[in-house]
């Protein structure tokens, strides 16, 4: 065989494979490339919730409706999605459910990280770890919940 063809039949398989997926998908358990690291922590006013790897809170968005990113443009100067990196990957923390964790195509290019279908965004008004100022609001068009482990948000009860 030649040479150049095999060099290349690794890449070409992990082409089609690519193109194979569509919507919702998990990055490929491959060990290498950049990981996206999901953990839950206790945030004070808000109990056990999802967190970044650095200890920020991951929220959704209600008209993201658990199946696609909506929040783009200026929304998403206010709400960075959590990016799941090219050729990267994600990681359940301890207390998260890694059968939860997935992938939805971002509007605005890549891969943005869901939790039971929700995209995960960050909030910019977040200036520290362990920090919600955005649960619970009204902004850009929704109300912006955490996450709990189960994967539901936690709404304020009447």
């Amino acid at each position: 065989m030649n040479s150049r063809v095999w060099l290349l039949a690794p890449a070409l398989a992990g082409l089609l494979l690519a193109a194979g997926c569509g919507g919702r998908s998990a990055p490929a358990a491959s060990g290498h490339g950049p990981k996206v690291t999901v953990l839950t922590r206790h945030l004070d006013g808000v109990g056990q919730v999802l967190v970044t790897a650095k200890g920020y809170a991951l929220y959704m968005f209600e008209p993201d409706n658990q199946r696609s990113v909506t929040c783009t443009g200026a929304c998403a100067g206010s709400w960075p999605p959590v990016k799941v990196p090219d050729g990267g990957s994600y990681v359940a923390g301890a207390g998260v459910d890694g059968k939860l964790l997935g992938s939805d195509p971002d509007p605005e290019g890549g891969q943005v990280l869901t939790y039971n279908g929700w995209p995960l965004y960050t909030y910019t008004g977040d200036v520290q770890p362990a920090q919600a100022t955005g649960q619970a609001i009204d902004l850009n068009g929704g109300e912006w919940y955490v996450l709990r482990p189960d994967g539901s948000p936690l709404k304020p009860t009447p």
